[in-house]
């Protein structure tokens, strides 16, 4: 049986909707080539449960003019007859040949079989050309035509609680989140005080660096400084900050946040950068906010840099990641119990096995 006949444009249409912002490898998900391999799934009929199988190939020989025939007849001829050499396909192809390593390696295997929407038979040989893909059984219901409006909502929400997994709902909420509401964004200190800051992204992430990671991290939190793009000077401690022997200048280049950690004998300084496109802790930022502290009489090992961004797949990360200065951190709200770290090997640790224990 072959399921409900749909278009490519529909699947284009769906696909975003069913994998919003925050999915992992959202790109190789969504776009058109990964709505021409959906489509050409649901063509023949490769879906979970039944013994039929795609291959990158019923993708890049595909047609318009095949497409545009919606019969079983004509489908299940497509199906069968397309290895054949005498098998024409009526019409210009949709890819190239040289197409089947985007279709296998990024939208099946780093996409849509990464993220659980399509299964990959483990029975065909790593080294066998025979088709292996198929969409899963769940996910295809949620192309049929016949389902719309109100219920298309509800069916691709329930799919998405159902399948993406942790990590992928985080992201997904969080994205979500950032992206409705135009009020502002209130952020609450470790003090009990609240902020009000202008909407946007760089917002976000600020709440998320004082709200989570600071929780997360620091023993006795405590905020010296944070800014905005709108008002470079939306809060300061300058009572706390000339107690630890921290002088803040509000004309200085300071970063976004200025964290302190209370807990430890000597304060820990935490300067953080807050990037939704632009602006990390390169090396040169780095020395620059080392003589804020070098002249508080700060020991350097007393002083942490931290990048702050939405997600691993945000373009502010990928556009600065190669910038981002050795001996410092980065952290993502979307994984909000982890820290990445630039290990600069001044330490004494230098195998992996020491890292690892470490």
């Amino acid at each position: 049986m072959l399921p409900p006949y749909v278009s490519r444009e529909l699947v284009a249409e769906r696909l975003p909707l069913i994998f919003p912002e925050g999915t992992p490898n959202r790109a190789y998900c969504t776009r058109d080539l990964a709505a021409s391999t959906v489509f050409a799934m649901l063509y023949i009929g490769a879906i979970e449960h039944t013994d039929i199988r795609l291959g990158p190939v019923h993708v890049y020989r595909m047609t318009d003019l095949q497409a545009l025939n919606s019969s079983d007849e004509e489908r299940l001829s497509y199906r069968s007859n397309l290895r054949k050499r005498s098998f024409e396909v009526p019409g210009k192809r949709w890819y190239a040949d040289n197409t089947r390593e985007p279709i296998r390696d990024e939208t099946l295997r780093e996409g849509l079989v990464a993220i659980g929407a399509v299964i990959e038979d483990k029975n065909v040989p790593t080294t066998s050309g025979k088709p292996r893909y198929a969409l899963k059984s769940d996910l295809a219901t949620l192309f049929d035509p016949e389902l719309q409006d109100e219920k298309l909502e509800a069916a691709i929400l329930k799919w998405q609680d159902e399948h993406l997994n942790k990590g992928a709902l985080a992201r997904v909420s969080l994205m979500r989140m950032g992206a409705v509401g135009q009020e502002g964004v209130l952020v609450h200190f470790p003090n009990g005080e609240t902020r009000p800051l202008s909407h946007g992204p760089s917002s976000q992430i600020s709440r998320a660096v004082v709200e989570v990671f600071a929780k997360q991290f620091l023993e006795k939190p405590a905020v010296l400084w944070l800014s905005e793009s709108s008002n470079k000077v939306a809060m300061q401690d300058l009572r706390m900050a000339s107690a630890i022997g921290l002088d803040i200048e509000a004309e200085r280049n300071l970063p976004d946040l200025i964290l302190v950690d209370l807990g430890p004998e000597h304060p820990l300084i935490v300067f953080i950068e807050v990037v939704a496109t632009d602006g990390a802790v390169t090396a040169r930022r780095r020395e620059a906010l080392f003589e804020l502290t070098d002249k508080g009489g700060f020991k350097r090992s007393q002083v942490a840099f931290v990048t702050a961004y939405s997600d691993r797949e945000s373009v502010g990360f990928k556009k600065t990641v190669t910038g981002l200065a050795w001996g410092t951190f980065a952290w993502f709200m979307s994984e909000p119990d982890k820290v990445f770290v630039l290990r600069d090997g001044v330490s004494r640790l230098s195998s992996l096995n020491q890292l690892l224990a470490h």
